[in-house]
């Protein structure tokens, strides 16, 4: 049976930049925040770190700062999923140098694959390294949908670790579930699904929410472990306006804004992605003083 990266919460971590670079003060100060909330596994350079547009240089720093400032106080997943099977490898083998506890790849983008080569694909990065693996199904992002009869073949891989799951699509999701073998495990990748999934038999969420609110996550959660789930979707519900302004724009630029507000960053992001607009701000700051963190 295989042992699971982590149960319960995992932060997409945003990517701080200042002046065009990577700001690492503002990095640790991310980290810090989630640390204090015991928040047990972090993803360096995953869709909410802006991977597509970080070279391999910057990639290796942020795997190698972040193993080293969170010294075994979490876990460190680094994202390493390009649409180049190649190059995939490549990152997870600096992933493995850096000392990551495991890796993030999702699944290839605009040039796709069938799902036999996603099979194809996912086995020889797995091949590269001794790290376990976390496939990530994002088709809002992608294009393409990894099925459950996919995922079933996929979890007998002794490597591969579990599924991110983020089709939004409640009844694959079960399916994928009750297909999962050898101890693989399905985690939710949407913050408005944390409680439906996990009442399926999920074991936790990879959050973007997690950034700015990582108590109320962890306690979300926490709540759906121990069986009180009442308790844990008063909190899912009691979250979902947040939830809604952090994806009313594309990710990551609202969560962006929201840990400018929260003196964690600035909002700089690498283009084509922008700047908040000016309503859909000043909604969120609203919003953001309604919902103080949990502890």
């Amino acid at each position: 049976m295989k042992t699971p990266v982590f149960l319960g919460v995992a932060t997409a971590l945003a990517t701080p930049f200042h002046n065009h670079a990577i700001d690492l003060d503002a990095f640790d100060r991310l980290i810090d925040l989630q640390l204090d909330a015991e928040i047990p596994a972090l993803v360096v350079c995953g869709t909410t770190g802006e991977a597509s547009t970080l070279t391999a240089d910057e990639k290796r720093t942020l795997f190698d700062h972040a193993v080293n400032y969170v010294a075994g106080r979490a876990k460190v997943i680094a994202g390493i999923g390009t649409n180049d099977t190649e190059k995939s490898i490549l990152l997870a083998k600096i992933a493995a140098q850096c000392g990551a506890d495991a890796l993030l790849a999702v699944t290839p983008y605009y040039n796709k694959c069938t799902q036999e080569g996603l099979i194809s694909h996912y086995s020889a990065i797995s091949d590269a390294t001794d790290l376990p693996m976390i496939v990530y199904n994002v088709p809002s992002r992608t294009g393409f949908n990894l099925l459950p009869e996919t995922w079933l073949k996929l979890s007998e891989n002794p490597k591969i670790n579990g599924l991110k799951e983020a089709s939004g699509n409640i009844s694959q999701i079960a399916k994928s579930i009750f297909k999962s073998k050898d101890g693989a495990v399905i985690w939710s990748g949407n913050d408005d699904q944390i409680v439906p999934v996990m009442s399926l038999g999920g074991k936790g969420v990879i959050s973007v929410l997690s950034n700015v609110r990582p108590g109320a996550v962890r306690k979300m959660v926490d709540a759906c472990i121990q069986g009180n789930y009442p308790e844990a979707a008063k909190l899912q519900l009691q979250f979902l306006p947040l939830v809604d302004a952090l994806f009313s724009e594309v990710n990551p630029i609202p969560v962006k804004a929201a840990l400018t507000k929260m003196g964690i960053c600035s909002d700089e992001t690498r283009l084509p992605l922008t700047k908040m607009s000016v309503d859909k701000r000043k909604m969120l700051y609203s919003i953001l003083e309604e919902l103080p963190d949990i502890r």
